[in-house]
Parts: C-alpha cells; sequence; structure tokens
C-alpha cells in the first residue's frame, strides 16, 4: 500500500512542472483577453486606444497559446515527471508520441469519410498543432504522457543485437512510444466519440431539470474541466438554442452567451437574461472566493519548512483564479493527490451555480468568471440588471466553507497536497561493475562535469584537453544511462 501512495505522490508531483507556468500565461490571457474582446470594447469606448488594445491583444495572444497546447504541454511533463533517468528524452517521446496519436486519428477521420468541413467543435474535432483531429483535451496529453514515461522506464536501458546497437537504450524509447501511439490513437478514436456522445446528451438532461440542473451543470462541467472537456459540455448552452432564445433590438438570438452580449448593447435592457443566472454567473462565486479559501487551506496545512515556497504557489494560483478565473494552476495541485477535494470542489462548484440561480444573478463574462469580468459585465452595468452585489456575500460563505473543508479533509486523510509531500525515496538503482568501474577510473563523481555518448563500431580512449571519450562500441546508450544512474543515486 504504501507503494502505492508512494506512485500516486510521484504522479501527482509530475504535474507540477506544466502547473508552474500557468499562472503567469492565466494572467496574460485573462487580462488580455477580457479587455480586448470586442463586445468589451463596444461596451466600454474608453478602452479603444490604438496602443493599449495592441498591448491587450498581445497579452492575450501570448497567454491563449499556452492554454490552447495544453494537452501536449501535459504529455512532455507528465512523461518528464515520471521518467525516472534520462528524463529529456522521455520529453521527448512524449511529443512525438502526441503528434503521432493525434495524426493516426486524423487518418482514421479522413479513411472513415468523418473529417469535418467546418462547425468542429459540434463534430467532436479541433485543431490540434496544425492537425484536424478528435478532440480529447488535456486528457489524450495525460495519457501520452504517462504511456510514455511507462515505456522509458521499462526500455531506456534495452540492450539490443551489436548490428541493431545503435537503436538500444534511449535511442529505443521514442521508437516504441511511436508504435505505440498509433494503437493509442486507434483506441481514442473509436472510444472517445462515446464519451462525447455522453456529455452531449447530459446537456439536454440539465435543461430540463429547472434548479437541478443547474447544480448538474456545474458539478459537470466542473468535473470535465481538468481534462479539456468542459467545453463539449458548456458551448451548446452559451451558443445554441440549448442555453435559450431571445429577440433583441427586432432580432432573434440564440444561445446564452450571445444573448447576454446582444442585451449588452441595448440601452433599453432593464434585466439580463436569465439563462445568465443558470449557466454563467455561478463560476464568479468559486473561482473568485471558494478557490482562494482552498488555496489558503493548502498553505496553512503545508510544513513549515516548505511554507515560503507553497506560499508563493498558492499566492499565484489564487490571484489568477480571482482576476482571470482561469483555475487550473489551483485545481492541478491538489487534483492528482487527493482526488476526493477535487469531488468536493466541483460538488461546491454546483452548489454555487444553483445559488446564482435562486437569487437570479445574471452577471455575464467573456470566457471566465473572474474579478475584471465581474468589475465589467457585473458591477458596472449596476445592481438592477444583475443582482451582482448578492455574490460577495454568497462568496465570503463559498470561502469559509472551502477553507475549513479543505483543512479538514487534508488534515484528516493526510493529503500529500503541496508542501505535505513524504520524502521520495530513491528508486533502487541497478549498480553494475562497469558503471562503477568507470566512474572511478574517470577520478569519481566529483571528477566528472557532464556524461554524454554518441554510437561507435570502435572501441578506445581518446583524452583531449579535459574531455575523456571511451567507446565502448553500440551499447554505449545502455552504458552511459547505467552511470548517470550511479552518479544520480550517489547525489541524492
Amino acid at each position: 500500500m504504501s507503494k502505492l501512495f508512494e506512485r500516486a505522490q510521484q504522479f501527482g508531483k509530475s504535474f507540477m512542472l506544466p502547473i508552474a507556468i500557468l499562472p503567469a500565461a492565466g494572467l496574460l490571457l485573462g487580462i488580455g483577453g477580457a479587455l480586448s474582446n470586442p463586445n468589451t470594447v463596444n461596451a466600454y469606448p474608453v478602452l479603444d486606444i490604438g496602443l493599449l488594445q495592441n498591448i491587450f491583444i498581445l497579452m492575450s495572444s501570448a497567454g491563449n497559446i499556452v492554454f490552447q497546447n495544453l494537452p501536449v504541454i501535459f504529455a512532455i511533463g507528465v512523461a518528464i515527471g515520471l521518467a525516472k533517468s534520462d528524463k529529456g528524452t522521455a520529453g521527448l517521446a512524449a511529443m512525438l508520441g502526441f503528434l503521432i496519436m493525434n495524426a493516426s486519428m486524423n487518418g482514421l477521420l479522413t479513411i472513415t469519410g468523418t473529417l469535418a468541413k467546418d462547425n468542429l467543435a459540434e463534430a467532436g474535432q479541433s485543431m490540434v498543432l496544425g492537425i484536424q483531429t478528435v478532440e480529447t483535451g488535456v486528457f489524450g496529453g495525460i495519457i501520452t504522457g504517462i504511456m510514455t514515461a511507462l515505456l522509458h522506464n521499462k526500455f531506456h536501458k534495452i540492450s539490443l543485437p551489436d548490428y541493431l546497437g545503435f537503436f538500444g537504450g534511449s535511442r529505443f524509447v521514442p521508437i516504441i512510444t511511436a508504435i505505440a501511439s498509433i494503437v493509442l490513437g486507434v483506441i481514442m478514436f473509436f472510444v472517445w466519440p462515446t464519451v462525447q456522445g455522453w456529455i452531449f446528451g447530459v446537456g439536454g438532461i440539465v435543461d430540463k431539470t429547472g434548479i437541478i440542473g443547474t447544480f448538474f451543470f456545474g458539478f459537470i462541467l466542473r468535473l470535465l474541466g481538468p481534462f479539456g472537456l468542459h467545453h463539449i459540455f458548456y458551448l451548446p448552452f452559451w451558443q445554441t438554442a440549448l442555453g435559450g432564445s431571445l429577440e433583441v433590438k427586432g432580432h432573434m438570438i440564440q444561445g446564452m452567451q450571445n444573448i447576454f452580449f446582444a442585451q449588452l448593447g441595448d440601452s433599453d435592457v432593464t434585466k439580463y437574461f436569465s439563462g445568465v443566472s443558470r449557466y454563467m454567473s455561478g463560476r464568479f462565486i468559486t473561482m473568485m472566493f471558494g478557490l482562494c479559501g482552498a488555496a489558503l487551506a493548502i498553505y496553512h496545512t503545508a510544513k513549515p519548512e516548505r511554507k515560503k515556497v507553497v506560499g508563493g504557489l498558492m499566492l499565484s494560483a489564487a490571484l489568477t483564479s480571482f482576476l482571470t478565473g482561469i483555475t487550473e494552476p489551483l485545481e492541478f495541485s491538489f487534483l492528482f493527490v487527493a482526488p476526493l477535494l477535487y469531488v468536493i470542489h466541483a460538488f461546491l462548484d454546483g452548489l454555487a451555480f444553483m445559488m446564482a440561480d435562486v437569487f437570479n444573478i445574471t452577471v455575464g463574462q467573456t470566457f471566465s468568471g473572474g474579478f475584471i469580468d465581474f468589475l465589467l459585465f457585473g458591477v458596472l452595468q449596476g445592481n438592477s440588471k444583475t443582482n451582482f452585489l448578492w455574490v460577495i456575500p454568497i462568496g465570503i460563505i463559498w470561502f469559509i466553507m472551502y477553507y475549513f473543508i479543505f483543512r479538514f479533509l487534508i488534515t484528516k486523510f493526510n493529503f500529500k497536497t503541496p508542501g505535505r509531500e513524504d520524502e521520495v525515496t530513491t528508486e533502487a538503482v541497478e549498480v553494475t561493475d562497469r558503471a562503477q568501474t568507470i566512474i572511478k577510473a574517470l577520478g569519481g563523481k566529483e571528477n566528472i562535469d557532464v556524461v554524454d555518448c554518441c554510437a561507435t563500431q570502435a572501441r578506445g580512449v581518446i583524452q583531449k584537453g579535459n574531455g575523456v571519450q571511451v567507446i565502448y562500441g553500440p551499447h554505449v546508450t545502455t552504458i552511459k544511462n547505467e552511470v548517470e544512474a550511479l552518479l544520480e543515486n550517489e547525489t541524492s
């Protein structure tokens, strides 16, 4: 059981590398995206200044490219985090595997004649790194990263016959990953559309079940979020008649978000469309208040010697959530090390959506529920149109609820949230006599700065300046990995 927990902890820690880049990207995207949005500019002409808009567009573009490519970022990050050694090769193999998986699905879409010409989202497809493919979101990247790491850890020391020696060791990892990724792409092609169909089907049920449906909308939306599948679920409500239809200024508008922005330009509107309270406004309660309470709980439960580092991480993640409504930096910090916390988070988020519906809070948004959108589309629109004031007392309650629930569960079940990780024992390294002999012959680990290799059939020793090239033949990659593993073990 302890081995299982150690594996789970290592899996959770592998997400820290990609998570670390998200707060900065989130702030760029949130601020730039909200303030360069055409609907925002139309509503607030003071923002319509050329230089200012150029800056906002640059900020949005810089942040957006990160979130558009989260799947491949997580594929590489997870592979690097789970690889036991030679992590660079694992990252490269994961990138290759991700490309091949999506290219395989593109090939099957072409073969079956199901490659969508337009409306990719409705067809469950998207563009990924220039490849039109089945939309698997972050989940596809995570699966690729895990698969690559498993293959890397099994085969990165493999020895092949002499005539194939060049392809042994680490060089074999991208080869086997490429083959496995074709299989993964075929599996995902046939399995994933069924998952997408279930998501679409649930949307129809939500629409017909009133306030209870509002709860399940928020709950399901949050469960799908970390896997990048939430777009499949909420976009029909935001952009199609499923989210409602309303005549605005003589035009019939369909889709909850479309209706809100149409009303934003209508000076005769006295109250925004009620659908906004069902499918949008609950986000502000969770993103501005609830998750900030969770961040404080994670900080307070961290080990004393790690609080400084955790405090910086949680502060930046909470600030990103509060200002922009981008929650991934916070959510991924506890999702895989404590899934129960995430289920509780999804449940509370569902309740937040329900509360927004009960109190008819109609604060719209561009793409997320942070303070920027709250200010622009809530506060500045007036309480009579939006009931934005209800967000504050409900939000404070949610902050307290998140804080005490998270703090209790973290300490009760000893969840390994950031700052509470155990010291992970180093994996037993296969120490070979030749690795020990090589290190000793080179003057010991203190005398070794960089270890690298190239393949050759000759044998011998070449010395030039401070560099020593020891020629072993086609199995040199395997020998190099043994030496690196021993050096890392002695250092740790």
